[in-house]
């Protein structure tokens, strides 16, 4: 095994946290800004790239980390070692609410794709790269769709969503349409493309956007119910402009104090 063997245990329902159990001299690699808690004697250090083996010296370092500034993730990652003697534990959270789904690569062919933000740590030697979508006309305006993560290796993932996650295992030949935001990630052996929706009533009435994820089968699939662009686009639409005032905003006591206001 070239990645590092780690145990690990999930906490929480919808706003979980995964804990994972290190031995002496045992790494995991996390995204920036993840971490939760750590107990003593773990060591942490800012890392230019993923810290995996493979790669070609300095050069190849920053031309991995280059990459990664395309799904718009930092260009440093962070590892959390073990220097003590015995167990130690440290938990990384998850951004919003949604679920953690674990992953070991060895069982799933040594490579996922998955969006760009849905990476959240890994054992150390799992390769963080860009998969770029095949045909860039249509990656250029499918939103999510375009650029997306590679995971590569044989150790464990974790991979965070939102809202509710559907695992789905495609048939030969079975066709899955989906919105390019509700896809977290999928096995490398599932046909990927990006069409544009039929019709034009349909694009522009519809609310769903002009372009779907059209994946074909055999291989694995993982659906999100709530992404996060939709969860924000949301809260935004429902946050009072103009900075808002304390007094019962959202109700229909809010909008009789903004006129009174003269807002």
């Amino acid at each position: 095994m070239n990645n590092h063997e780690i145990d690990y245990k999930i906490y929480g329902d919808d706003m979980q946290f995964v804990e994972v159990e290190l031995d002496p001299q045992e790494t995991v690699v996390a995204e920036a800004g993840s971490l939760m808690m750590m107990e003593d004697q773990i060591d942490m250090e800012t890392i230019f790239g993923d810290g995996s083996s493979s790669g070609g010296g300095m050069m190849g370092k920053l031309f991995g980390a280059g990459k990664r500034m395309l799904t718009g993730e930092s260009l440093f990652m962070t590892t959390f070692t073990n220097k003590g003697t015995g167990k130690k534990h440290v938990s990384f959270a998850s951004p919003y609410p949604g679920k953690i789904i674990p992953m070991d690569l060895s069982e799933l062919g040594g490579k996922i794709i998955c969006q760009k933000d849905a990476f959240l740590a890994a054992a150390k030697g799992v390769s963080v790269g860009v998969e770029f979508q095949r045909k860039i006309g249509a990656g250029f305006f499918g939103g999510e769709g375009f650029i997306m993560q590679k995971l590569e290796g044989d150790g464990m993932a974790f991979v965070h969503a939102g809202g509710t996650i559907h695992q789905k295992v495609l048939a030969p030949g079975e066709v899955l349409r989906v919105d390019t935001g509700c896809l977290v990630a999928m096995t490398s052996d599932v046909d990927y493309n990006i069409e544009m929706v039929k019709g034009v009533k349909t694009a522009l009435f519809g609310g769903e956007g002009l372009f779907f994820a059209t994946l074909r089968g055999p291989g694995t699939v993982w659906i999100q119910s709530l992404p996060f662009s939709r969860l924000a686009s949301r809260v935004f639409a429902a946050a009072p402009q103009g900075g808002g005032a304390d007094k019962g905003e959202g109700s229909m006591l809010g909008g009789i104090f903004r006129m009174l206001d003269g807002d």
